[in-house]
């Protein structure tokens, strides 16, 4: 019913800089939270940012003042710019959607599929 898909992963060396997005379609009401999340080899999924309707944001301690989340709620689009990256943010990075598909207030979480920022030192 809803896909999520990312773009904007890659191969930078640290101290360089990338743009994920995400963007979300199919029956669709309503998005409350978009947010991104990462799960490097061997750990768990960790949050690293999430942004409100409203535009409130949320950071993961290890990401604030490198990271900014964003969004365009006209495009259902998250996006993530990542500045001052460093080896330990290679990861798979995950977006998801909490979403409503009609108006009658149950909401449910989406995840797109992964992709891959690899940070070389």
């Amino acid at each position: 019913q809803v896909q999520l898909v990312e773009s904007g992963g890659g191969l930078v060396q640290a101290g360089g800089s990338l743009r994920l997005s995400c963007v979300a379609s199919g029956r669709i009401f309503s998005i409350n939270v978009m947010g991104w999340y990462r799960q490097a080899p061997g750990k768990q999924r960790e949050l690293v940012a999430t942004v409100t309707s409203g535009g409130s944001t949320n950071y993961a301690d290890s990401v604030k003042g490198r990271f900014t989340i964003s969004r365009d709620n006209a495009k259902n689009t998250v996006y993530l710019q990542m500045n001052s990256l460093k080896p330990e943010d290679t990861a798979v990075y995950y977006c998801n959607a909490d979403l409503m598909h009609d108006g009658s207030g149950y909401q449910f979480r989406y995840w797109g599929q992964g992709t891959q920022v690899t940070v070389s030192s």
